[in-house]
């Protein structure tokens, strides 16, 4: 895929344990999401997080930005659900 445009997210965290998780959490949505007009990827440089949107159109751009967004404030929750109930030491 040729692509117009391009946006990369970068999520800073306070340590490469939380990044790794919220990496892998998100990583299975590449390539389930993307569509003709549309991808991302997805990939961790130590303790930030680092998702890469490209399209072809800025539609379909913001239409991304705002889908990967939510994708990791979602894993961030059930990361923070999951540690104040201990179940990730």
């Amino acid at each position: 895929m040729r692509t117009a445009h391009r946006a990369a997210l970068e999520f800073d965290y306070p340590d490469e344990r939380r990044a790794r998780i919220v990496e892998r959490s998100i990583a299975v949505e590449v390539g389930e999401i993307d569509d003709a007009r549309s991808g991302a990827s997805v990939h961790r440089e130590g303790k930030t997080v680092v998702v890469t949107i490209e399209a072809d159109d800025l539609v379909a751009l913001r239409a991304g930005v705002n889908t990967w967004i939510r994708l990791v404030e979602a894993a961030e929750t059930v990361f923070d659900a999951a540690t104040d109930r201990g179940r990730l030491a």
